[in-house]
């Protein structure tokens, strides 16, 4: 195929989004069809799932509902009933308001939902084990009815504590951030870091139930007298779930000069929690996760292909993660030699490209690693416990924003560590130095010279980090025993695709809250209609399969893509001043969520959300000089020197 030119692309995608529209309204067969919207503003509203499953085994979702001007007022109140009519608690608040005053967005939580859900006027359902807060002592503590969270209010432990019941399934969840002072360019030196450690600055409860609560916890990572790399944490609990989850964002405060060697270079960055370990080595289990949902399966103290046979059925039991019977009853030939079989207490899961994981493991600090499997691109999610109870963990967008790593220590002691690297501490350290040294432009002059042959727009110290921001997604669950692979395999599902409840299109339409008659439903009515949006389709799909051919990911790059094509190279000008990365230039952003609204499609609304996610974070300042400011397309994201 032949590639398009951005510029015209884009062009292409815009007026082909115009003609859609106009020729929706042209096509209108009923003008006085219009007040239609207002006399229903009133109407329920089917809320359905982005993909099949509905909420599966994720912690709860929460949807935004737009209304037509005058429908409601900001205090009313909204019930939620499931295809049979039965009711489903959910929590609603007001998230914006027409110019009178009523309400314009309305915002619902739901910890329950396979199906369609209808959303109506009315008083809503109390579940039936509420989330609640407690801020009366040294910790906050939240309840979901299943598992207790305490959560630390100062100090170095984000979260001191996870329970179910009166087991204690995690602690001590904290944040871990390496730092590398200097970065060696050649084949000589020792490599120094330095570890530091999340502090706690403030906490906020942002909601308390009783369907949702949200707790905000915001600080630095310190060592010493130092303290640097600010963090946003938010934690989302919701009524009945096991699970919780975690929204963590950081922004990078730190000192990279171009052409230096010394400065603040992260090695490695990740959340960590201990997990008692209170079963027998055979009946402690480790759950990695692969490719797609499949999974490492193993227990600390293997008792399957052995020179002799404990059982069958014990082999069994202990592949599906079940406690074992007393082994006085197995096979004695095994049972008087299990001291002589390994513990392996070590797991790690590194994932340093797009295309490849490796998996390996080891019986503990100080002996050596074998290799334990790989594959292509890993679904970022463990599990380490017992028949007793574990503790599942998993990052979303695992191989897309790597070098991400999970790591399993300890697991045959009576406390195993879990990690999940956002920065992986085996991947180079993140080295966010400007990538030229100037070329001589000291001058206006010759600046604007080298405007004119690269597209850039450089001045001195004007391409910085300083100040840009990425934010990681991360679920964990506490389970009572070691979950059945059909468990973990919706686990899984919700790591990699975290559901989401949505208002359908003709809502939004009918809402007018983008304006009254902007854009309508795919309309392919007639050959012209349908000419255009076949060719809408194209223009997605055609940006969607670059960012695969092209490999457009990584922890600061996923959710880009490129600006212009060099025809003569093949490939896109990742490396010519402003004709690399795209920074939302022509607004695709725009497009790509004109075009979900229109659709509803769950694949463009997880383009568009990795592309805005990205823009937001990486594209913008949150600190320093430029606070506030965005970047001009370039090599880097934050390269080019107009700030905008």
């Amino acid at each position: 195929m032949s590639p398009i030119p951005r510029r015209s692309l884009l062009k292409v995608a815009a007026v082909a989004g115009a003609a859609a529209q106009f020729s929706w309204a042209l096509g209108a067969k009923d003008a006085q069809a219009a007040p239609r919207a207002e006399a229903a503003a009133a109407d329920p509203v089917t809320l359905d799932w982005l993909e099949d499953g509905g909420l599966g085994a994720a912690p709860g979702s929460t949807v935004g509902v737009p209304w037509p001007k005058g429908a409601y007022q900001p205090d009313q109140t909204f019930a939620l009933t499931d295809t049979d009519g039965k009711a489903v608690p959910v929590q609603s608040w007001p998230i914006a308001y027409w110019p009178d005053g009523s309400l314009k967005w309305s915002a619902h939580a739901v910890s329950s939902g396979s199906g369609k859900l209808t959303l109506a006027a009315g008083d809503a359902a109390a579940p039936d084990k509420k989330v609640t807060v407690d801020k009366s002592g040294g910790t906050i503590d939240v309840s979901t009815g299943v598992i207790t969270a305490k959560i630390g209010k100062n100090g170095s432990t984000i979260i001191k504590s996870v329970t179910r019941g009166s087991t204690e399934i995690a602690r001590d969840g904290r944040l871990v951030l390496i730092r590398q002072p200097e970065i060696e360019d050649e084949d000589q030196g020792t490599v120094k870091t330095e570890r530091f450690d999340g502090a706690i600055g403030a906490v906020t409860v942002e909601q308390e139930g009783p369907v949702r609560a949200v707790v905000r916890i915001d600080g630095k990572h310190r060592k010493g007298d130092r303290s640097w790399l600010p963090f946003s944490i938010r934690l989302y609990f919701y009524a009945g779930a096991d699970s919780f989850r975690m929204v963590h964002t950081i922004t990078y405060d730190g000192t990279q000069e171009p052409g230096k060697a010394s400065g603040d270079f992260i090695r490695g960055l990740g959340v960590r929690f201990s997990v008692p370990m209170r079963d027998a080595s055979y009946d402690r289990h480790i759950r990695i996760g692969g490719e797609g949902t499949g999974l490492l399966r193993e227990a600390v103290k293997g008792i399957t292909g052995l020179r002799r046979d404990p059982g069958a059925a014990v082999q069994a039991a202990q592949y599906a993660g079940q406690k074992l019977p007393d082994p006085a009853t197995w096979d004695q030939r095994v049972t008087t030699r299990l001291q002589y079989i390994p513990e392996w207490g070590d797991y790690t899961l590194s994932q340093l490209s797009a295309d490849g994981f490796t998996l390996r493991k080891r019986t503990k600090k100080g002996y050596g690693w074998i290799a334990a499997g790989g594959g292509r691109r890993a679904s970022g999610f463990g599990y380490v416990g017992g028949a007793s109870g574990g503790f599942s963990f998993g990052l979303r967008d695992f191989w897309e924003k790597h070098p991400a790593q999970l790591d399993i220590r300890d697991a045959h002691t009576d406390e195993a560590e879990v990690t999940l690297w956002l920065w992986s501490p085996e991947a180079q350290p993140m080295d966010l130095r400007f990538y030229h040294d100037g070329m001589g432009q000291d001058t206006y002059a010759k600046q604007l010279e080298g405007l004119n042959i690269t597209y850039e727009d450089y001045e001195p110290k004007f391409g910085t980090p300083y100040g840009i921001a990425r934010t990681s997604e991360l679920l964990f669950w506490a389970n009572e025993s070691t979950p059945s692979a059909e468990a973990l395999a919706a686990q899984v599902e919700a790591v990699r695709v975290l559901p989401q409840l949505a208002a359908p299109p003709r809502q939004l339409i009918k809402a007018k809250v983008f304006g009254p008659g902007l854009y309508s439903e795919p309309d392919r009515s007639t050959p012209a209609k349908a000419k255009i949006e076949d060719h809408l389709d194209f223009l997605f799909t055609y940006y969607k399969d670059q960012v695969e051919q092209r490999r457009w990911y990584g922890f600061w790059d996923y959710g880009d893509f490129m600006h212009t094509y060099d025809t003569v190279r093949h490939q896109w000008r990742y490396d010519v001043g402003g004709y690399a990365w795209d920074n939302s230039e022509l607004s695709p952003d725009i497009w790509l969520w004109m075009a979900y609204l229109r659709s509803g499609r769950a694949d463009i609304f997880r383009f568009a959300e990795a592309l805005t996610r990205h823009t937001g974070e990486v594209d913008v300042y949150h600190l320093g000089d430029w606070a506030g400011l965005g970047t001009r397309h370039g090599v880097q994201h934050y390269a080019d020197s107009a700030k905008q």
